[in-house]
C-alpha cells in the first residue's frame, strides 16, 4: 500500500500542475487510505505537501505571465489570516464524537472527510455545467476588492477546516469575481495555494509532531509532478480542463462520502 501512496504522490503534483487545485483531493485520500495516517493529521500533512507542491509550480506558470501578483495578494491576505486561525485554534477544538444517537455516531473524522467531500462535490457542479466561461462584459472584469477580501477568508476557513489547498473553491472565485481567464486563474491559484497551505501548516506545527521521513520524499515527488502537469497544460485547451478537473473533483467527493458514512 505505501508503494502505491509514493506511485499516485506523483498525480499529486501532475493535477495541480495542470488544474491549478486539486492536490489536496488525491494527498488526503492518499495520506488517509495507503499510509494510514489519522484525519486531522493527514490534513496537516497535506498543507505542506501541497503548499510547497504549489510554490514550486507557480514559477513557470509566473514565467508564462500566468499568475497575477495582485489578485494574489488581495486573496490570500485575509485568506492566510483565516487558515491560520482555524487550524491553530478551530479544529483543535472539535470533539472526536461530535454527535450521536442510537444508531449513528458523527465522530471528528466523518465531519471533517464528510465536509470535505461535499464542498468538492458543489464546487465541481459549476465547472462541469460550464459556469467558468471567461467573462466578457467591461462590468463583470471590474475588480471586486470587498467580495474577494470576503471570499478568501470564508475559503480560508473551510481549507483550513478541512485541511485542502482549495484550488476547487479558489478557482472559481477567481474567474467569477476578477474576470482571469481559466489559464491564468490557475497560475494564480497555486500561488495563493502556496502562501495559505504553509502558513496554515505553522498552526499545525505548534500542535502535531511531523513525520518528516514521510512527508519529504512525497513532497519531492510531488514536485515532480507539478513540473510534468505544468508542460502538458499548455497544449491542453480551457475546456477540457475545466471540464475534466470537474468531473474529477465529482467522483472522488462522492466516493469518499460512499467509503466514510456507508462503508465504514
Amino acid at each position: 500500500m505505501q508503494l502505491a501512496g509514493y506511485f499516485f504522490s506523483v498525480f499529486i503534483g501532475l493535477i495541480l500542475g495542470l488544474l491549478g487545485g486539486g492536490g489536496s483531493i488525491l494527498s488526503i485520500p492518499i495520506l488517509v487510505y495507503l499510509f494510514h495516517v489519522e484525519p486531522v493529521v493527514a490534513s496537516a500533512y497535506s498543507l505542506f505537501i501541497v503548499g510547497v507542491t504549489s510554490l514550486a509550480g507557480t514559477i513557470p506558470k509566473y514565467k508564462d505571465h500566468l499568475v497575477s501578483l495582485k489578485t494574489g495578494f488581495l486573496f490570500s491576505i485575509p485568506s492566510a489570516i483565516s487558515i491560520f486561525s482555524t487550524r491553530k485554534w478551530f479544529v483543535p477544538a472539535i470533539p472526536e464524537i461530535v454527535w450521536q444517537n442510537d444508531t449513528f455516531i458523527l465522530t471528528k473524522r466523518i465531519l471533517l472527510l464528510g465536509i470535505f467531500a461535499l464542498l468538492m462535490i458543489l464546487a465541481s457542479i459549476s465547472m462541469i455545467k460550464g459556469g467558468m466561461k471567461e467573462i466578457k462584459s467591461e462590468e463583470q472584469h471590474r475588480y471586486k476588492p470587498i467580495l474577494i477580501i470576503i471570499e478568501g477568508t470564508l475559503i480560508g476557513f473551510l481549507t483550513g477546516l478541512v485541511g485542502a489547498g482549495g484550488g476547487f473553491l479558489i478557482i472559481p472565485a477567481l474567474v467569477f469575481l476578477t474576470g482571469l481567464n481559466f489559464k491564468t486563474a490557475v497560475g494564480t491559484s497555486l500561488f495563493i495555494i502556496g502562501i495559505n497551505s504553509l502558513i496554515g501548516f505553522t498552526g499545525d506545527l505548534l500542535n502535531h509532531l511531523m513525520d518528516w521521513k514521510l512527508l519529504i520524499p512525497i513532497t519531492l515527488l510531488a514536485i515532480a509532478g507539478i513540473f510534468i502537469g505544468n508542460f502538458f497544460s499548455g497544449k491542453i485547451p480551457d475546456k477540457i480542463l475545466r471540464k475534466t478537473f470537474g468531473w474529477f473533483v465529482l467522483i472522488t467527493g462522492c466516493w469518499i462520502l460512499m467509503k466514510e458514512i456507508f462503508l465504514m
